[in-house]
């Protein structure tokens, strides 16, 4: 089937979107430089910037966060591509403070080499940055070595922890360990009933066959290994919970954030269906939800599918959580 997409010329597509973005958020963010996105207001420079960087494609991550509480900046790179190490740094240099900057670098390989080659020049420029790597996508394996592991949604909970703690005017010390204790504790799976088209040429990313799904698939519609016949919507989110649970480290007793991110092609009416299910396993076991979340955060195109997250919460991040948030896709 021929792509049917509300598209101009397809080489323009990140340029027009951000134009777009700026222009019906313009109280929240603002355009700069073509291809960083940041907050229409900034926060005091006395206070730690959070950055992070990313292929466009999967609206409304991750520009769609920044704002008040959330993300100073996003730098965004064109469909499914990382932004080059020069325009990331450009960013570090406008947002150059002595409090410093977290960048949060997803795992993959593109924003990984751009981000090592804009760190090492930003640190001779004297600019103060630490990185907090995502590797939340338990598709390799739940005991699969991080490195294998690919930043999925999980990234957009984790900019609301850290965010917060930086409006608050947390020490950039003090942000990267509470992230990173965020980050050791989040686990996200994903399901896929359809692959998607990369908008900029039509051709699919991945095909799958009308009576399979595939759990474990990647944010780009790389193969996961978990190719399985269609299953009901409670057989599917029991299949994604109980793997999420152990590599989240949630007991009974504990604290959790359950998230169902839609990829694209997937009703709101389905996930919260998934939700539900999953949500009562979780309270069988003796784990206290946090409020969670339904929606499309993260997507990929046209995608079906969903992306499960559950995290284990200390409790400032369970305060952190709930702190003040506006941006033009998360508001607290």
């Amino acid at each position: 089937m021929a792509m049917k997409k509300f598209i101009n010329d397809p080489a323009n597509l990140t340029k027009e979107l951000l134009e777009g973005l700026a222009l019906c958020y313009k109280g929240k963010v603002k355009l700069v430089s073509e291809r960083i996105v940041m907050r229409a207001v900034p926060k005091d420079e006395s206070k730690v910037a959070i950055v992070t960087l990313g292929g466009s494609g999967h609206e409304p991550a991750l520009s769609g966060f920044v704002g008040e509480g959330m993300l100073d900046a996003s730098v965004v790179g064109d469909v499914f591509a990382a932004p080059g190490a020069p325009k990331l740094l450009e960013a570090l240099r406008l947002l150059k403070r002595d409090a410093g900057i977290v960048l949060v670098t997803l795992n993959h390989d593109g924003d990984r080499m751009s981000a090592t080659k804009a760190l090492r020049d930003a640190e001779k420029e004297g600019i103060k940055v630490r990185e907090i790597v995502t590797h939340d996508d338990i598709g390799p394996g739940v005991d699969a070595d991080p490195n294998e592991k690919r930043g999925l949604a999980g990234c957009i909970p984790l900019y609301k922890v850290i965010g917060a703690a930086a409006e608050e005017g947390k020490s950039l010390e003090e942000i990267v360990d509470i992230g990173e204790r965020f980050n050791r504790h989040i686990a996200t799976l994903a399901v896929a009933m359809t692959g998607c088209t990369h908008p900029q040429n039509g051709e699919p990313i991945t095909v799958l066959p009308d009576d399979e799904m595939e759990i474990g698939m990647g944010q780009h519609g790389e193969a996961g290994g978990g190719r399985t016949k269609i299953l009901t919507a409670d057989e599917t989110a029991l299949r994604m919970i109980e793997p999420l649970v152990k590599a989240s480290g949630v007991k009974s007793g504990d604290t959790a954030l359950l998230i169902i991110n839609g990829v694209g092609a997937t009703t709101l009416m389905e996930m919260l269906i998934v939700y539900r299910k999953a949500a009562q396993i979780l309270a069988d076991k003796g784990i206290n939800l946090t409020s969670g979340a339904c929606g499309e955060y993260l997507t990929v195109q046209e995608m079906a599918g969903f992306q499960m997250i559950l995290c284990k919460l200390d409790p400032d991040h369970v305060t952190y959580l709930k702190a003040k948030a506006r941006t033009p896709y998360w508001t607290a």
